[in-house]
């Protein structure tokens, strides 16, 4: 298949999970992840209907984001950020940041911001060492990020529009849809007790597992290789 081709079906895919649940599927907004693939196939998926773009690596996204700046497109920065590299990030024109997940590089993003910059809270909600994000599978322990949310919430150039997580790999459907089930219901704790943030938001679901995200509540699902292929590099 092309890329238009996985493009095309991942479009009906989301759909169907979509009205599973309930919902329309203009509720969900795919962004295409282009991690590991160079310009050329990123002009395929954007000539296929592909809007919005999703990159991991501040260094491999920036020579993409000048290359392709003519393109009707708005970028998406979906992966770790070291707060050494918040104005860079900044600066770098990206529309919307899906990773913010530690105080200090909130404080650095908002240093830098000239303009509002929408943000995503990551939360780990899976309770595994080796996702980033603020501790929270355990939902005994959410009323202990009320006051650090509330922080971040109060700095200006941040507008926090809810919240994102991964589920884990490789395992059981039931452990993935309890994941992200989780993250939907923190986000309806963090409403009541934050109602001066939007909360709309919820960034869950890759390749692998994003129609259960869609009928788990996500409003956002991070696609790359199912519409992209195996990465590149």
């Amino acid at each position: 298949m092309t890329i238009a081709e996985r493009y095309e079906k991942t479009l009906e895919q989301i759909a169907l999970a979509a009205r599973r649940a309930g919902r329309r599927p203009e509720e969900v907004q795919l962004v295409v992840v282009t991690k590991g693939h160079p310009t050329q196939a990123i002009q395929e998926v954007v000539t296929a209907g592909a809007r919005v773009l999703g990159e991991s690596y501040l260094e491999e996204a920036l020579p993409k984001i000048q290359a392709l700046r003519d393109l009707p497109i708005s970028w998406h920065m979906i992966g770790h950020v070291q707060s050494r590299k918040a104005r860079a990030v900044v600066e770098a024109g990206f529309s919307y940041l899906h990773s913010l997940d530690r105080l200090k590089l909130a404080h650095r993003l908002s240093e830098a911001a000239t303009a509002p910059l929408p943000v995503l809270l990551e939360c780990n909600v899976s309770g595994e060492s080796s996702k980033f994000g603020w501790a929270a599978w355990e939902e005994t322990t959410w009323p202990k990020l009320v006051d650090e949310f509330a922080a971040v919430i109060a700095l200006p150039g941040l507008q926090v529009q809810g919240l994102m997580t991964m589920a884990p790999y490789g395992v059981e459907e039931t452990i993935v849809r309890q994941t992200f089930e989780r993250l939907r219901r923190l986000r309806d704790f963090l409403a009541r007790q934050l109602p001066q943030a939007s909360w709309e938001q919820l960034s869950m679901g890759m390749s692998s597992d994003f129609e259960i995200a869609i009928e788990s509540g996500a409003t956002l699902v991070r696609i790359g290789t199912a519409i992209m292929g195996p990465r590149v590099a």
